[in-house]
């Protein structure tokens, strides 16, 4: 028998999900053993499901989930009864995957979420593993409110902050106060590919619905601090932003704008990009990129067709540091939003838990 932790899928056939299942089909210690789903995909297998919905090509439905058979999300019970823990990527009502998620939880089944239902619950940890792993500890106070002695839920933040709050994160010896940054984030964002959406073909949507919300506060919770139970936000750097859906399909870039209370040199400012790492790289967790972030020299640098994939997608691209004539330094940044902006980030969370011993066999 395997020593893997067993995992469950919910949400398996969206496309965070089909990507979950594509990082999760070699994993070292997770397996795969159920896929969960709306009603309309329940009692077929996971290849008949996703039939004319795969969005990975050319990556193939991988051999190990082909011949599952997708549950209902709502057969908690069943869904729960055979698995260590839960990935989450549902697709739903906020408010739905809210009470789902913690109807999860209260089965004594841990749920590693890439959804924002939860970003805002107090108790819930919502972390980029090489910035505030120090968050997870406050499931602890989580576990008391749920009643639960292993169920929690955990999250991760949105695809749009992880572009240019690492480098934030990076510099925050210089303290960041002020942060203007535009996001210009890919189709897949919206679970789409060009061809359910041709209209974005040669086009740029000027909105993306809650997103610029989203882009200004959550980095705030993740510069935060576990205090009586909860997580409290920091008050700074104050970020403002706009966030525009463009024709590309991976890929979130940031152009941002930063204003420092301490001075720094360029050189200053790139060696600590270039050094910055936590303790996914100590550990050595299986996608734990061996380096976070890496600055690129070239002017045209960053750029989606060149660098989205760097360190399999887990890396931080960043580019075009310069002076400004209002603000201190401008740059711009890039990360992959389906692997280290979605499903990735959240295997590393579950790798991260695991370590820590939050998430264990049943």
């Amino acid at each position: 028998m395997s020593d893997k932790l067993r995992v469950a899928i919910l949400g398996g056939t969206g496309m965070v999900g089909q990507r979950f299942v594509s990082l999760l089909a070699d994993h070292p210690w997770f397996e795969v053993t159920e896929i969960a789903a709306s009603p309309r995909s329940a009692g077929r297998t996971y290849a008949e499901a996703v039939e004319g919905r795969w969005k990975l090509d050319p990556l193939p439905v991988p051999e190990n989930v082909r011949n599952i058979v997708v549950k209902s999300v709502d057969d908690v019970e069943n869904v729960t009864k055979d698995v260590d823990f839960c990935f989450s990527a549902l697709n739903m009502s906020k408010e739905e995957i809210r009470a789902l998620e913690e109807t999860y939880a209260k089965t004594e089944t841990p749920v590693v979420s890439n959804n924002s239902a939860h970003r805002w619950t107090p108790d819930v940890p919502m972390v980029i593993p090489e910035i505030n792993p120090e968050h997870m500890e406050v499931i602890k106070y989580q576990r008391q409110r749920l009643g639960t002695t292993r169920g929690f839920i955990a999250v991760k933040p949105n695809c749009s902050i992880q572009s240019y709050t690492p480098a934030l994160a990076a510099w925050r010896c210089f303290e960041p106060y002020e942060v203007i940054v535009t996001t210009y984030q890919a189709i897949s964002g919206a679970g789409k590919n060009f061809g359910d959406w041709p209209e974005m073909l040669g086009n740029v949507i000027p909105f993306i619905s809650g997103e610029e919300e989203k882009s200004e506060k959550e980095p705030l919770r993740i510069f935060g601090s576990l205090e009586n139970g909860i997580i409290v936000p920091a008050t700074d750097p104050v970020i403002t932003s706009q966030c525009l859906r463009v024709p590309v399909l991976y890929g979130h870039v940031a152009a941002a704008f930063v204003k420092f209370r301490k001075k720094a040199e360029k050189d200053e400012l790139i060696a600590k990009l270039r050094n910055f790492s936590g303790i996914p790289q100590e550990l050595g967790l299986p996608s734990a990129p061996k380096q976070f972030i890496q600055y690129l020299e070239d002017d045209d640098r960053p750029q989606v067709l060149k660098d989205v994939n760097y360190e399999k997608g887990m890396g931080v691209s960043i580019g075009r540091l310069r002076t400004d004539s209002v603000y201190d330094w401008k740059f711009v940044g890039l990360s992959h939003n389906t692997i280290r902006g979605a499903a990735g980030g959240a295997v590393e969370c579950a790798e991260l838990l695991k370590v820590q011993n939050f998430i264990q066999h049943k």
